[in-house]
């Protein structure tokens, strides 16, 4: 965890009796424990040995209002951004390419007495389930320029040759421009929000385009059948213009359980061109864009319990989600799929949970 050593420490030198670095590191064990609050998090750290704290380079075990006060004044971007350099280290590549899906969560919880509560965009890895940042959206903005904002903080480097995939909210050509300029390719779901692409998406003749790849799943009780149709983006008159569009495709799910069959048809943008994204591929990753919301949001929601949680002094509730946006990525590299076990496995022994976020 030496990217902690990088976040700027907020506090005055003088009388500073805990570093920075290591409370935040106690606070990521802990969390790997299963820790929810500063209550809790102050509770595992003062069960710890002189040995474990030496190991996270403490002298003593912080306790719960000293936490909650300087998570509180912690720049939290820059800890997302300390937070990305060691997370985009660690993904790994799906036919060559790296695969990233954006997506964003409020952190209802935290809701202040005016209504508002904290709303996070969370870019996370197709193929290791690692969060690979976080950026939260302004006052009185919306995701759509936060997502743009988030990409803006990426190292050129590691963006390029990307695949982003994103819902429909975002089939926007602006977001499509910023991924097109950092060397990435996006892939976009379209829908209502774009009635003029998504009429004459539907009007093309999808009927005469042959299937282009098919896939089944079994699980949970039913079947899920999905179909591809591909094609190069027409060049029809007056067709809608979208930046760097190279193909569209028409995806059908059809899902049964229970001897109950229905039927979804979504329609999908893309930059990547038929070398790089063939149709199985598209598939591929357009399916993989929802391990954002089963493999992050669901386990911060239902694991963590996130939406009750009520911290939401300061930056502290941002902060919270970068922790457990952490403890998540460590668990998936790792090799657990299930966080919950996960957390109880680690919560039996804090030898546990300080190698695992040391060593990973």
């Amino acid at each position: 965890m030496t990217a902690l050593n990088h976040v700027p420490d907020p506090r005055d030198p003088r009388g500073v009796r805990y570093p920075l670095a290591g409370m935040l590191a106690v606070a990521v064990c802990a969390v790997l424990a299963g820790a929810r609050s500063f209550a809790a998090i102050g509770d595992w750290a003062l069960d710890l040995d002189a040995g474990h704290l030496d190991r996270l380079d403490l002298e003593r075990a912080p306790v719960e209002s000293t936490l909650r006060k300087l998570f509180a004044r912690i720049d939290a971007a820059a800890l997302d951004a300390a937070l990305a350099v060691f997370a985009w280290c660690r993904v790994r590549h799906i036919a060559g390419r790296r695969v990233v899906a954006i997506d964003g969560k409020t952190v209802r919880g935290a809701r202040s007495k005016a209504g508002s509560a904290p709303h996070l965009i969370a870019a996370l890895d197709h193929a290791t389930g690692v969060v690979l940042g976080q950026h939260a959206v302004e006052a009185k903005s919306n995701e759509i320029p936060a997502v743009r904002d988030l990409l803006a903080g990426f190292d050129p480097a590691d963006l390029a040759g990307c695949v982003i995939t994103a819902d429909a909210m975002h089939t926007q050509d602006d977001t499509a421009k910023a991924i097109i300029a950092a060397g990435a390719d996006y892939v976009f779901t379209v829908k209502a929000n774009r009635p003029t692409l998504l009429a004459a998406l539907k009007a093309l003749p999808w009927n005469k385009v042959p299937v282009g790849s098919t896939s089944t799943q079994h699980g949970h009780g039913r079947r899920a059948t999905r179909t591809i149709k591909v094609i190069e983006t027409p060049t029809l008159p007056g067709w809608p213009e979208f930046t760097g569009a190279a193909q569209v495709a028409q995806l059908r799910r059809t899902v049964t359980k229970n001897g109950k069959k229905t039927v979804e048809v979504v329609y999908l943008i893309t930059s990547a061109d038929h070398h790089d994204a063939p149709p199985a591929t598209l598939a591929a990753w357009v399916q993989g864009h929802w391990s954002i919301e089963n493999a992050l949001h669901w386990v911060r929601d239902v694991t963590y319990d996130e939406d009750r949680s009520h911290v939401r002094t300061g930056h502290a509730a941002h902060v919270m989600a970068s922790l457990r946006n952490t403890a998540i990525s460590i668990l998936r590299l790792t090799g657990w799929d299930n966080i919950a076990t996960a957390l109880r496995h680690h919560a039996r022994n804090p030898e546990r949970a300080i190698t695992c976020a040391l060593t990973s």
